[in-house]
């Protein structure tokens, strides 16, 4: 199959041109401005992320991607991730067959354990729960996604016995995949139940996250199933330049990371490791043609077959995101397609 090329946000909360914060609010009507850009250019997919925390606006993305419906036509609409654990697998489903229904059969899902946890105490989950959530919610899903009624039970939530759930997908299923940080386990439990996979590669060199797909391949092999796509969610911003793309990046990239280093014991963002993850790690960062080159790398490497970039960062403004959108999709895919065709 042909490579997907998508775009995945958290709907970073950002600043206007004199460095002022956004509203959320605005920043939330920005998310849908940058999807309908993103649709006109022919992008395949929009992933929204899921955070319950100051410096993200969107906590309910199935109500942001529903507006950006209305306002395209082709696109698909996801989630980047849909944090499982503190959901409860009934709504979710309920959710995206509903947007399902209003996008014309282009809804999406990731399921994921998101890489915050402020959702934990937010909805009255324990964190000493954290594996058990996720587990028991994931085989939960995987049968509510037969669209058949449902007989299930386990400790985490209450038991269903020949439940029917609605509304119903016309196509009978929703396409949904697992997004996994870097554990083998998660690996192979999404083969398990069939569930696509997502890498999400934040730091480091793509090639290294090679092993998880020989793993997954191998787990699917052994179960006895066909081969399903893997995705890679990786970070990047372009400008017209190399220079430029770095110079506007980096005091965003800079801040967010050190932000959230501070809550998790990292060191502050040098230049030198910000310019070396733009060399030789997961930054996808540069001008139309450099990251055309690295994500076609990146697709080569791992042999994946739909690729999301991550095209916000931190504060980064509007603006230049939408520049960075408009070149993406009328550049770079285009590009990315030339390459892989060589």
């Amino acid at each position: 199959m042909e490579l997907e090329l998508g775009l995945d946000t958290f709907g970073d909360v950002t600043v206007d041109a004199e460095g002022d914060r956004l509203p959320y609010a605005q920043v939330i009507r920005n998310v849908v401005e940058q999807a309908a850009l993103a649709d006109s250019l022919g992008v395949d997919a929009f992933g929204l992320g899921e955070h319950h925390r100051e410096d993200f606006a969107v906590s309910a993305p199935e109500v942001v991607l529903a507006a950006i419906a209305a306002r395209t036509s082709r696109i698909r609409l996801g989630t980047a991730v849909t944090v499982l654990s503190s959901d409860d697998p009934v709504r979710v489903f309920e959710k995206f067959a509903t947007l399902d229904a209003v996008s014309d059969g282009r809804a999406e899902i990731t399921l994921g354990r998101g890489s915050f946890t402020e959702s934990f105490p937010l909805f009255g989950y324990d964190l000493a729960d954290y594996e058990r959530l996720f587990e028991e919610k994931v085989d939960l899903m995987a049968h509510l996604l037969t669209e058949k009624a449902v007989t299930w039970e386990g400790t985490v939530r209450a038991a269903l016995s020949n439940q029917a759930v609605y509304p119903k997908t016309e196509s009978g299923r929703l396409r949904t995949w697992i997004g996994v940080g870097g554990s083998p386990e998660s690996v192979v439990r999404a083969a398990s139940y069939g569930f696509p996979l997502v890498l999400a590669i934040i730091g480091g060199a793509p090639a290294r996250f090679a092993p998880y797909v020989e793993l997954y391949h191998k787990a699917l092999d052994q179960l006895g199933l066909a081969r399903l796509p893997i995705a890679v969610h990786a970070p990047g911003f372009v400008a017209e330049t190399d220079e430029e793309a770095a110079e506007i990046l980096w005091p965003h990239a800079r801040a967010m990371t050190n932000r959230i280093g501070a809550e998790r014991g990292w060191p502050p963002l040098t230049r030198d490791r910000f310019e070396a993850d733009i060399a030789h790690g997961a930054q996808h960062v540069g001008s139309p043609e450099t990251v055309a080159r690295k994500i076609a790398d990146t697709a080569r490497t791992l042999g994946i077959q739909r690729f999301d970039l991550k095209y916000s960062n931190g504060t980064l403004p509007h603006e230049q995101m939408m520049k960075g959108i408009e070149l993406y999709g009328s550049v770079v895919i285009p590009r990315v397609r030339e390459l892989l065709a060589e």
